[in-house]
């Protein structure tokens, strides 16, 4: 890579693929070929896959293969491929192992930030870029990965790793986000929101690319991000509030994702919301609640 390179990501949509199991909890390649049949039917920009949405860690090596050459072989989109390590051997080999299954249909691979110093990241995301010659997409997801990084570190990074042409997009998900996505923004290199969308609107205002994130109804962010673009905030609130209140449900710390897929097995889009610990499973108190968020939205879209 040199600098000057043009490879960053296009703005908009890029949906986050969550990994069906069924209720054994093995790998349900049936369900997940549905699942991103629907992402391309819709027409989002790209699929980020095997992400932290995606259970990566919770997969074996080959369960990953077997996830990459499912969403390759069912879907002609661009791919953003999650890392797991924190660590740069492992994190290379992954990243081989990711290459050899989908070669050039990888856009980016997403890697998290390993470290606040920002030296240090800077040394394992550039060592990742050089050994696999792929743009990285930068993810700083404290929750995730235990690390925090301040802004002005996180800022150096993204500038040093950009100016040797290694950035395809910033993936911003430390809270709050809106004020880091407008630190991040003015630095020629797209930056995404994630955490369900739930500050979607806001990150536009404060000049994000849009959204790579998983919602159970990813049409609902293509058409904020679209709102965004042709009427401004005031267009993309309209359009986004009806769905604010499942957005908030689906974000509740340690059953996001259980939820979230709970929602898609109700929408038809996967056959089981079984997670794989250590994420918990959904409460069955909440079941109800999650039926009347999804009805409300389903009526919404029928009007």
């Amino acid at each position: 890579m040199t600098p000057g390179d043009d490879r960053h990501l296009d703005p908009g949509v890029w949906g986050v693929v969550a990994t069906p199991f069924d209720d054994t909890l093995t790998l349900d390649t049936g369900s997940l070929s549905r699942l991103v049949g629907h992402y391309a039917h819709i027409g989002v920009q790209g699929l980020t896959v095997l992400g932290v949405f995606g259970e990566a860690a919770a997969l074996s090596r080959a369960e990953r293969s077997t996830v990459l050459r499912t969403v390759v072989d069912v879907v002609d989109l661009p791919l953003v491929v999650g890392l797991t390590s924190l660590a740069t051997a492992p994190a290379i080999e992954e990243a081989e192992a990711v290459l050899d299954v989908a070669g050039s249909r990888i856009a980016a691979l997403m890697v998290q930030v390993n470290s606040p110093d920002p030296a240090t990241t800077t040394a394992h995301l550039r060592a990742i870029a050089q050994a696999t010659g792929t743009p990285l997409v930068i993810q700083d997801y404290p929750v995730a990965s235990g690390v925090t990084i301040p802004g002005p570190a996180l800022r150096q990074v993204v500038a040093d790793l950009t100016a040797a042409g290694a950035v395809a997009a910033v993936k911003a998900e430390a809270p709050p986000t809106p004020p880091a996505i407008a630190s991040l923004a003015g630095q020629d290199v797209p930056v995404f929101g994630g955490l369900g969308g739930i500050g979607l609107l806001d990150e536009l205002a404060c000049g994000s690319a849009g959204a790579m994130t998983g919602f159970s109804f990813p049409e609902a962010l293509q058409e904020c991000v679209a709102a965004y673009r042709s009427g401004g905030y005031p267009a993309a609130r309209t359009v986004y509030t009806p769905y604010l209140p499942l957005v908030n449900f689906e974000q509740q710390a340690r059953i996001a994702l259980a939820i979230r897929k709970a929602c898609l097995v109700v929408r038809g889009l996967i056959d089981s919301g079984a997670v794989r610990p250590p994420a918990a499973a959904l409460p069955e108190n909440l079941r109800p609640i999650l039926r009347q968020h999804m009805d409300a939205v389903t009526e919404h879209r029928r009007t």
